[in-house]
């Protein structure tokens, strides 16, 4: 086993300060609220008095670790080569103070208002306004929001970081996948095991030759099918694939088989198992002849 540490460029907070600028943007302007800057400057009093046109602020304050989505298994990726298992993404809650700034208090409030409108009406952030490599990440890992919700134990205030005077905000939580840079190359997969045992009820040189074969079972896509009835009919041999799509049978002797397996939709693909070799690989979900064989 071998691991590799390469450290990937990442962009995701400034990727998601432009894809939140782009959604209130576009939002704000729909209904009337023209000229509205979006910045994600500290709100400080000397940053409050240069401004000269209604601002919405949105002070990234606290990064930590999402309690809610946390994954712990690792990816795994088969190849000739054999597996290679990517270690899970992080994922970050990013924490925003947003404020409306404006010459009257109301017009503040109208733009707050809205604001919280905006926000509330995208529990995902659409894939539209992604910007960066936020763009198209969406699928596997979505950018789940929350708005308006208590600030977590041990979060900061940040009008006390700042120093500046206190505004009513609203607390916007966005959780990002921090993707990872470790990878763990493992050898080939071994697919067949052979035992040799004497019959000690017949010649001496009489040996006894049991295997050990498998393969594994993936549907059209490629995807490890789990779960699936795999059975080798003319020995009465059958067994279930593993969460990775991998199955095994143990005592088998020497021949060629015909290895059937079906998916829990009642799908059916069969391939050749010789034994010993180096398994068989049944993809479900397409015609017979596409089933892959590995010789």
């Amino acid at each position: 086993m071998t691991a590799t540490t390469a450290v990937p460029l990442n962009t995701m907070l400034a990727d998601l300060d432009e894809s939140l600028r782009a959604l209130l943007a576009r939002e704000l302007q729909r209904h009337g609220f023209d000229g509205v800057e979006i910045v994600f400057d500290a709100p400080a009093k000397e940053w409050a008095a240069t401004l000269n046109a209604p601002t919405v602020n949105a002070f990234l304050y606290d990064l930590r670790e999402s309690k809610d989505h946390r994954p712990v298994e690792w990816e795994l990726e088969q190849g000739k080569a054999g597996t290679r298992e990517r270690r899970p993404p992080l994922i970050v809650e990013a924490s925003f103070a947003l404020t409306a700034w404006a010459r009257a208090v109301e017009d503040e409030h109208r733009l707050l208002s809205q604001v919280l409108a905006v926000l509330y009406a995208y529990p995902e952030l659409p894939e539209e306004v992604l910007a960066g490599a936020l763009h198209g990440a969406s699928a596997e890992h979505p950018l789940r929001t929350k708005v308006g919700q208590p600030k977590g134990e041990g979060k900061a205030d940040f009008w006390s970081s700042v120093g500046g005077q206190y505004k009513p905000s609203l607390d916007y939580v966005v959780a990002l996948a921090c993707e990872p840079g470790t990878t763990l190359q493992r050898g080939p997969e071994v697919r067949t095991q052979t035992v040799r045992v004497r019959d000690i009820d017949g010649p001496r040189a009489n040996v006894i030759e049991l295997h050990r074969a498998g393969g594994t079972v993936h549907d059209g896509e490629g995807e490890s099918v789990a779960n699936a009835w795999v059975a080798i009919p003319e020995l009465g041999l059958w067994t279930a694939s593993a969460r990775d799509g991998r199955f095994r049978f143990d005592r088998v002797g020497p021949g060629s088989y015909r290895c059937l397996a079906r998916g829990g939709g009642g799908e059916e693909a069969e391939g050749e198992l010789r034994v010993p070799g180096a398994g068989v690989d049944i993809v479900l979900g397409v015609a017979k002849a596409a089933t892959r064989r590995r010789r």
